[in-house]
């Protein structure tokens, strides 16, 4: 999850299904925020769930969406897409990673996101971090 400017949450599930997205969106989203997904059919509850909920249809060739008709197009997935292209092209170097060390990557790569520091200035970030 994402929030455009903002943050990301990034979390490894058992699987793909709406009782165990559920609880981690409510944990990290708060109830009545506008959340923009793709089609795919686990993000059918977010309206009961107490969110509105935007999509873009991918399946028919849509990656965004005018909406009021403005011009600009503010329904779409594009900051999430990039996001996880960064995330793949920093993995591939490292040709395979076991399950078990997945969430260290994941968590490190979420964590290098959100202070948004790179090279050196990373470091004082890492250190502080480690010793608190």
């Amino acid at each position: 999850m994402i929030q455009r400017s903002g943050e990301v949450v990034i979390k490894m599930l058992e699987n793909v299904k709406q009782v165990t997205i559920k609880p981690l969106i409510e944990s990290v989203i708060s109830a009545g925020t506008k959340i923009y997904t793709d089609e795919y059919a686990i993000y059918g509850q977010l309206l009961a769930w107490g969110y509105e909920h935007k999509t873009v249809n991918h399946g028919a060739g849509e990656f965004a969406c005018d909406e009021d008709g403005d011009g600009f197009h503010e329904i779409h997935v594009n900051t999430i897409e990039g996001f996880w292209s960064l995330l793949r092209s920093w993995l591939r170097p490292h040709r395979g990673i076991s399950q078990e060390k997945l969430p260290i990557y994941l968590g490190f790569f979420e964590f290098v996101h959100n202070i948004r520091k790179r090279g050196k200035a990373l470091l004082g970030s890492l250190v502080q971090l480690l010793v608190t």
